[in-house]
């Protein structure tokens, strides 16, 4: 397979999370929610390269919570951008052009072993992994003041980690110019790339809002 290289994206204040304090430094069961992704991770792949992006005020931040919670799991620290597209882009910049690069969310905690070890595999088959799950609620879609009922079954929610061929992803953000991409995989396939969909994992959660954290503590409880 190659190289792997794991590429975490923590750019976020905590503006919707209501908290004093970026929302991938929060607590949970005594730890930073970003060392919980950092430990999964490397624990599912301890050969990978690790690169975390965070914005250059948090970087200092980072290191004392590494320190204070005994974190010694070698890494890159990479200042973010302005945008999470650009944030990606400036860890790219770092990461070598060989084998596969996976791209996670720095709120995504609870990654499985056999999860990331599945998406690495299949992005080896298919050029790259993105992990999706079936939406179970019922949709609609508005257009101005009315709305209609759509077919959920055509549609997917998509997580992370998302995991490519390196050099082809490195030449996607090259060339890619908008910079308002929310989603890796929809920058690899605008440079003419096919998407290979790979199922996700219902307790792959991204703790955004409160309530997420309420629910991350219960997953905790059992994760393993």
């Amino acid at each position: 397979m190659g190289d792997k290289s794991i590429l975490i994206v923590a750019g976020g204040q905590g503006t919707r999370m209501g908290a004093n304090r970026p929302k991938q430094f929060l607590d949970l069961q005594g730890k930073p929610i970003l060392i919980h992704t950092l430990q999964n991770l490397h624990t599912a792949c301890p050969e990978a390269a690790f690169t975390v992006v965070l914005p250059e005020d948090q970087h200092n931040t980072w290191l004392q919570l590494c320190r204070e919670h005994a974190c010694t799991i070698q890494h890159q620290v990479v200042k973010g951008g302005n945008t999470r597209t650009e944030s990606v882009r400036n860890g790219l910049a770092t990461i070598s052009a060989k084998g596969f690069i996976a791209i996670h969310d720095g709120v995504r905690p609870f990654v499985k072993s056999t999860f990331v070890q599945r998406l690495f595999h299949e992005a080896a088959q298919h050029g790259n992994a993105i992990p999706a799950c079936g939406v179970r609620e019922s949709l609609r879609q508005i257009n101005g003041a009315s709305s209609k009922a759509v077919d959920r079954s055509s549609f997917v929610t998509v997580q992370t980690p998302q995991v490519f061929d390196a050099a082809k992803l490195k030449e996607a953000f090259a060339q890619m110019d908008d910079a308002s991409f929310t989603d890796d995989a929809t920058v690899f396939e605008a440079a003419g790339h096919s998407i290979h969909l790979s199922e996700g994992d219902p307790d792959n959660l991204k703790i955004t809002l409160p309530a997420d954290l309420v629910w991350a503590e219960a997953i905790a409880d059992t994760f393993s």
